[in-house]
């Protein structure tokens, strides 16, 4: 299986902006929905915010909805996570991954594939 890449994490000010890029080198996204989640050191992956691939439907959790924005460019086979009004409690390493699941499984994990290597975002204060 292909893994995914993530890239675009950064050091930024609180109120400050990143994009994330979450790619799928030669090949197009396979399964129902491209997810972004982060971790923190003793803590379990977070859903951050999910995709459907055909529809393109969005969904967010509560922590970021209005803040972040999830997006596809199919033609680059890679999906975005625009950060904005960054926190410092949004420092992170985030990962994307791929599921085949359904829309009740999209904030959960272990529904997810084909993780990266993740990409840390630090947002000082």
């Amino acid at each position: 299986q292909v893994q995914l890449e993530e890239s675009g994490g950064g050091l930024v000010q609180s109120g400050g902006s990143l994009r994330l890029a979450c790619a799928a080198p030669g090949r197009t996204f396979s399964g129902n929905y491209v997810g972004w989640f982060r971790a923190t050191p003793g803590k379990e992956r977070e859903f951050v915010a999910a995709i459907r691939l055909n529809g393109g439907h969005t969904y967010y959790a509560d922590s970021v909805k209005g803040r972040f924005t999830i997006s596809r460019d199919s033609a680059k086979n890679t999906v975005f996570l625009q950060q904005d009004s960054l926190k410092p409690e949004d420092t992170a390493v985030y990962y994307c991954g791929a599921s085949n699941g359904i829309l009740s499984s999209i904030r959960e994990a272990r529904m997810y594939r084909n993780w990266g290597q993740g990409t840390q975002v630090t947002v000082s204060s």
